[in-house]
Formats: structure tokens, C-alpha cells, sequence
């Protein structure tokens, strides 16, 4: 049995691989092919942190997994990262246990920065360079971080933009100082009417700003909605978007981005990512499309990720 602590994850780890897998991973739960349970969510408003559960299995796969992944997000004013969590392994023929993966939620962020990415590139405009990018904690970087290297010959220029004017800043001289172009804004409005690509990565309860100020081709990946009472959109914008794409329907309408606007209306309308990446349906059709993905965060995403860590430790045993 595989008992891995972060440093040895990380050690592992490989961006193009993974990409692939999640990308996979996406299209099979859209088609039906992932087994997973029903997402446990514990909140803890005292501490402002909450605590999620996913599980499942991909056809054909190794293994199942379960992940316990948290977020308490006053921690770093205490110096403490504000994830943390592991992933468990068990084989899909026998049922033992094949790896306990101690990551203290790197890989879920990692999956997570690296859906957003994917979802960004097949969405969003071909000429799409200007990054607004809402929230400066682990996610914002990572969006950031993995967008610039799934998509190396885009110049992406990110605009941050954060509650916390210090930690916007902050992320601001860690991104260029890692060589990407960073700079932070101060008037959200104006940013918001200026990007091509828009990613929000907080914990917002209400939304983070008006309604009639995304202009149209510009693609929202919403990320930080991901328990019952969360938003970062304003609701109209979602329901007069050009088109509206998550990662599972039934999440996103229940607990995601999109469940306040389908409190409105019953028949909204969604397209799992899955059968864009596929091919089954059709994208981002104009330059003047305002697009938007709910991201809510998928098990299957975890089997993928959590499988590829497995398979390079049992390739790293046989070199």
C-alpha cells in the first residue's frame, strides 16, 4: 500500500498527465460513466471553514476513491495554508486498500485549479488575453499558475482583484515573480468591463458585483460556489448568458454557481463540460457569446488525479 505525504505527491506530480486525465475524466461523467455518492458537506460558520466528502469510481479504472478536502478560510491570518484534506485509494476488483494519499489538499486544489484551465481554453475567445482574476488566495495562483501553462502561447496579461487589498498584492509579486505578467486593480467595475476571461475564487455569499458589467465575448469561469448558500455571479448575468456550462449538472443547479438562478427559473438550462470536450455539443459559437462555467468540483476529478499519482509511484518503484 502507497502511503504518501505532500512533499512525495508533489515530487510525482505531472502537469500534461494530469490535464489529460481530468480532461478524460470530465467526458466520462458526463457520458454516464462515473459512480459517485452524494456530496457530504459539513460547514463550520463559527470558523468560517467547511469540509466536503466526494467519492467515486470511473469505468474501467484501478481504483475508487473517497476525498476529504477542507477549507477554513481565516487560516491564513493565522499562517496556516487555508486547505487541507487526503485522498483514499481502494482497488476496484478487491476492495483494499491501495493508497492513502496525505496532500493536506494540494491535490484538490491542483484538480481544481487545473478544471478551471481547461475549461478557460475551450471556451473562452482565441484572442482572449486579459485576466481578471477575483479572490488572492491558493486558487486565484492557481488559476493563474495553470492557465498560463496549459495554454504556453497565450500572453496573458491577470488583473487581480480581491476584498483583502494586501493579499491581492501579495499574489501580484509572487505571479511575476514565478514570470507571468501580474498587476493588481483597485477599481473592480472598471476591471470587470475590461477583461476577456473573468475567474472568481472566493467563498462570497452574495455576489461580488453588479449586474451589465461583463461585456459580451467574455467568458466567467466561476469556481468558488460549492455548498448550498454560496455566489460570486450576479444572478441575471447567469440567466442571460449566451451559454452555461458546469461540471455536473446536478451539483452546479443544486449547490453551485447556478443554484440561485434555477431557484428562479426550474428549466434552466446547462451543458456538462464533458460533452463540449467531447464534441457531442457545440461551445462558445461568437466573439460576442458571454460564457460562464460553474466549476462545483467533481469526484471523478479526484479519481483521475489520485490515479495518475499512483501509477507514477508504481513507475518510479520499476525504474
Amino acid at each position: 500500500m502507497l502511503d504518501l505525504d505532500k512533499p512525495q505527491i508533489i515530487n510525482l506530480f505531472e502537469f500534461d498527465t494530469t490535464v489529460h486525465r481530468i480532461l478524460n475524466a470530465y467526458i466520462a461523467s458526463a457520458q454516464g460513466n462515473v459512480q459517485t455518492g452524494d456530496v457530504v458537506h459539513l460547514a463550520f460558520s463559527d470558523e468560517n471553514g467547511d469540509c466536503h466528502v466526494k467519492s467515486g469510481y470511473i469505468k474501467d479504472t484501478a481504483s475508487y476513491v473517497i476525498k476529504i478536502a477542507s477549507g477554513f478560510y481565516d487560516n491564513p491570518a493565522k499562517g496556516l495554508p487555508s486547505s487541507n484534506g487526503m485522498m483514499l485509494a481502494f482497488s476496484a476488483t478487491t476492495g483494499e486498500t491501495l493508497a492513502i494519499l496525505r496532500d493536506e489538499g494540494w491535490l484538490t486544489d491542483m484538480r481544481t485549479a487545473i478544471g478551471g484551465a481547461i475549461a478557460t481554453r475551450v471556451l473562452a475567445r482565441a484572442d482572449a488575453t486579459e485576466v481578471l482574476i477575483i479572490g488572492a488566495g491558493i486558487q486565484a495562483r492557481l488559476q493563474a499558475i495553470c492557465l498560463a501553462q496549459l495554454m504556453p502561447d497565450r500572453a496573458f496579461n491577470f488583473h487581480i482583484w480581491a476584498r483583502n487589498a494586501s493579499a491581492a498584492q501579495v499574489l501580484k509579486t509572487d505571479l511575476n515573480a514565478t514570470g507571468h505578467n501580474a498587476i493588481t486593480v483597485s477599481d473592480l467595475n472598471v476591471a470587470i468591463g475590461q477583461a476577456d476571461i473573468i475567474m472568481t475564487t472566493t467563498n462570497s455569499t452574495k455576489p461580488l458585483f453588479a449586474d451589465g458589467l461583463v461585456r459580451k465575448g467574455c467568458h466567467v469561469t466561476a469556481i468558488g460556489a460549492d455548498c448550498p448558500g454560496k455566489q460570486e455571479l450576479p444572478t441575471k448575468l447567469v440567466a442571460t448568458a449566451s451559454l452555461r456550462v458546469c461540471d455536473m449538472a446536478s451539483q452546479s443547479l443544486n449547490h453551485g454557481e447556478f443554484q440561485t438562478a434555477c431557484r428562479s427559473d426550474a428549466s434552466l438550462q446547462v451543458t456538462e463540460l464533458g460533452h463540449i470536450l467531447s464534441g457531442k455539443q457545440i461551445g462558445r459559437t461568437s466573439g460576442q457569446d458571454i460564457t460562464i462555467v460553474d466549476l462545483t468540483g467533481i469526484a471523478a476529478q479526484d479519481i483521475a488525479i489520485t490515479q495518475a499519482i499512483i501509477d507514477a509511484a508504481s513507475c518510479s518503484k520499476t525504474q
